[in-house]
């Protein structure tokens, strides 16, 4: 028996097979932040190609949390009725339904990949002031931030939960927290952006504050059957930056606020990173975290092959596998793996001719 094609549970919600559709954003939103027809299809298409977990991308808990003006959100009544079709529709089709809730603090208000134009969207054109732990941009181009205080501070943990609340009415079954990739609250736990000297910066402790205030918050909003993930970057990659051995001490508290499973990503707050990026490069921050925290894992980035992802599950390093990049290339890569590993492929009816 395929060890990938094994269902995952997690707390009351079981994933048909151990495939996640990764976020990954898409910077096609109105400047509402309501998700559109591209949404319902993107993550449509990826539940009718068998991805057992389908999470969406980076979705703003506030406005001004947005990577881009075209970034999706959860802030509002409006929000959670145009989602709702979209999950309908996920759930329709076999796949459990997340949702990435996320914040992108300095980061903010920045053009999307494919604009003529780079770095900090003016006010002009839609942007806004963003906010960060600190004063200083990221890089010189992007938009200065407000310092966050007290007040603002718990504001964003109100926030996540908020939109945790929402997110259920809009029918996913489980949610992720984005504490990856240099947005806010990874900005908080690295050492490289965290400069504070208050109760929010200084020690280990201080910097992992926020990002387990939101874990526990966001843990009371959804009750005890709902799963909740969390996305981290398990190292900088770089010196004086976020580690894997800090990781596995986050992992170890998130999961006791109430975190189910720790998807572990790397990198995005040093643009001076040299990062090993080759074929399945992050999977031992996976395994170590899921062996020396006893926390389940996801493994993500440039996993491509289907023995490749089997063999991550099989041997232990992560119970689960996101693709990215592969599932862009090919919706229905499940199918594909699992008529390769020995597994029944569930194509839809409708499909079934091609087989």
């Amino acid at each position: 028996m395929s060890a990938l094609f094994t269902p995952l549970a997690l707390r009351g919600v079981t994933v048909p097979n151990r495939i996640a559709l990764a976020p990954m954003c898409q910077y096609s939103a109105g400047p509402d932040g309501l998700p559109t027809d591209w949404h319902r299809v993107h993550l449509g298409s990826r539940a009718v190609g068998g991805a057992g977990l389908v999470i969406t991308e980076a979705t703003a808990v506030v406005p001004e949390g947005r990577i881009s003006p075209q970034d999706t959100g959860l802030w509002s009544g409006a929000h959670v009725d145009a989602w709702r079709p979209i999950t309908a529709f996920v759930t329709a089709h076999g796949a459990v339904p997340a949702v990435q809730l996320a914040h992108a603090g300095f980061k903010a208000s920045t053009y999307r990949p494919w604009a003529p134009a780079r770095g900090g969207v003016p006010d002009a054109e839609g942007g806004w002031t963003p906010v960060g732990p600190g004063d200083q941009p990221f890089v010189p181009d992007y938009r200065t931030p407000t310092a966050l205080d007290e007040a603002g501070i718990a504001a964003v943990v109100d926030a996540f939960a908020t939109a945790a609340g929402r997110a259920l009415d809009a029918g996913f079954a489980a949610v992720e927290i984005h504490a990856a990739h240099g947005y806010l609250l990874h900005e908080f736990l690295s050492p490289l952006t965290n400069r504070r000297t208050d109760g929010w910066g200084g020690d280990r402790a201080a910097r992992m504050r926020l990002t387990l205030d939101v874990a526990r918050a966001v843990r009371a909003a959804v009750g005890e059957s709902v799963p909740v993930l969390t996305r981290i970057s398990a190292t900088d990659w770089t010196d004086g930056g976020w580690t894997v051995e800090d990781s596995v001490v986050l992992a170890g508290e998130l999961a006791a606020a109430g975190v189910d499973l720790v998807d572990t990503s790397s990198g995005g707050a040093a643009v001076q990173a040299s990062i090993p990026v080759g074929p399945g490069y992050q999977v031992p921050l996976a395994a170590r975290i899921r062996r020396d925290a006893g926390v389940p894992t996801g493994a993500v980035g440039l996993i491509v092959e289907p023995e490749q992802a089997e063999q991550i599950v099989a041997g232990g390093e992560a119970d689960l596998v996101l693709l990215g990049r592969e599932l862009l290339r090919d919706p229905y890569w499940p199918h594909r793996a699992a008529a390769k590993l020995g597994a029944t492929p569930t194509w839809p009816d409708q499909y079934t001719r091609a087989v």
